[in-house]
């Protein structure tokens, strides 16, 4: 089918910042789709209008219904910079689409301050908590920032703040790119209660105070970064363990009996647009994994409270599991093989990568991990009850290669594809 969906990018200066392909694609359209923003700057005609609904679902299901006619989604800026040409892609083939971008908040923001906008951290806070900003809080880095609303800039000031980070510069601009366009700069510990324009963005200059305390993104955190009760993996076993695991963008943590969460935290920290899945059965821990999370930038750590393995149904796609702290007095060494053949299961042979962790009863629990899982090779896992973490360096599973991920009773289960 030839092209008939337009996602055509559009300014604070309307339809006179359009170029004379995407203001033919408007003009002509059947079917115009966007936010009652971007449909108020097109003069009413005899064509059908669409305003985006909640859910989202339900206008693209609308959208997919018109299709074949000459329909057009008005976005802001750049649609596939965090914007909706991104989203409708993954509904209809690309060859039926035409995306036509404008200059974005982004890069006109890094226009007016000189900025390289690759040398810069780019975010969105719109639909997602402000503590995302604490992972990338480092002296000296530059930050742009889309905001939610206009309390954003009053938010990410009083956080920055709080991180003991009250010297860095936040310049909000409101309006870019249209004849409403307004600026604003000033210290975080400095901005008060100022209110922003609700269509704002934010570009931030990262200044540390004597407080502030700049976390690296490498695995081993120290301890003391973490809320915990106990049952927490000491930084060298962390870091050892990341190391194993070698988490690469795309891919998912299990984190299983996840204690304070300390291992699937550090594993989003150290990814980029990874995921994770922390499933504990304490509700006190749980809670505490979701402070942690927010305290150190990754908000978006998926809990689960329950048991496994029963906990771990579905999702088993790019998964990497390692069994945790949290399983530390209520498992034994065979739950370990247990946990692995019911992941080994629910994967229909999906490869697993298996990393030891200290346990009580090293050499059982190797032997009935390789009974439930009917490993053929087990190597270099030695029976040292010392030994804080070893490497399977290959395993084979369903005659499949597997790497190795987390192994402990403490049960710390580390699976990915």
């Amino acid at each position: 089918m030839k092209p008939w969906l337009a996602i055509v990018g559009i300014g604070e200066d309307g339809l006179a910042g359009l170029n004379a392909a995407a203001r033919t694609l408007v003009d002509t359209a059947e079917i115009l789709v966007g936010g009652e923003r971007h449909l108020a700057m097109v003069p009413s005609g005899g064509g059908e209008r669409l305003t985006w609904q909640r859910p989202f679902s339900d206008t693209i299901g609308a959208i997919a219904a018109r299709r074949g006619r000459r329909v057009v989604v008005l976005a802001s800026g750049d649609p596939s910079w965090y914007g909706v040409g991104a989203v409708l892609a993954r509904h209809f083939p690309i060859g039926e689409m035409t995306i036509l971008p404008h200059p974005g908040a982004f890069s006109l923001a890094a226009a007016r301050l000189g900025w390289a906008i690759a040398d810069c951290a780019v975010l969105s806070l719109h639909g997602r908590p402000v503590d995302t900003l604490r992972l990338h809080l480092a002296p000296h880095r530059r930050l742009l920032l889309l905001s939610e609303d206009g309390t954003t800039p009053r938010a990410v000031a009083h956080l920055l703040t709080e991180l003991g980070w009250g010297p860095t510069r936040l310049t909000v601009f409101e309006h870019l790119g249209g004849p409403r366009e307004a600026m604003l700069s000033e210290e975080a510990q400095h901005w008060g209660e100022r209110q922003s324009a609700d269509l704002n963005t934010i570009a931030v200059e990262c200044r540390a105070g004597p407080e502030a305390r700049p976390l690296s993104r490498f695995a081993g955190l120290p301890d003391d970064a973490f809320e915990h009760d106990g049952q927490l993996t000491k930084r060298e076993v962390r870091a050892m363990t990341l190391a194993v695991l070698a988490p690469l963008p795309g891919e998912r943590l299990w984190d299983v009996g996840a204690g304070c969460g300390s291992i699937a935290i550090e594993w989003l920290r150290a990814t980029e647009g990874g995921a994770a899945i922390a499933v504990e059965r304490n509700p006190d821990r749980t809670a505490m994994i979701a402070r942690n999370a927010g305290a150190l930038g990754v908000p978006g750590l998926r809990i689960v409270l329950g048991t496994a393995p029963q906990a771990l149904a579905g999702n088993f796609d790019h998964l990497a599991v390692t069994p945790g702290d949290g399983a530390h007095n209520s498992r034994s060494a065979g739950h370990v093989g247990d946990v692995a053949s019911e992941l080994a299961f629910a994967m229909d042979g999906e490869p697993l990568r298996l990393v030891p962790r200290i346990i009580d009863d090293f050499a059982l629990a190797k032997r009935k991990a390789a009974e439930r899982l009917n490993l053929s090779q087990i190597r270099n896992l030695p029976d040292n009850e010392e030994v804080q973490a070893a490497l399977v360096e290959h395993l084979q599973l369903f005659h499949q290669p597997v790497r190795c991920v987390s192994f402990s009773v403490r049960v710390q289960p580390n699976l990915s594809a």
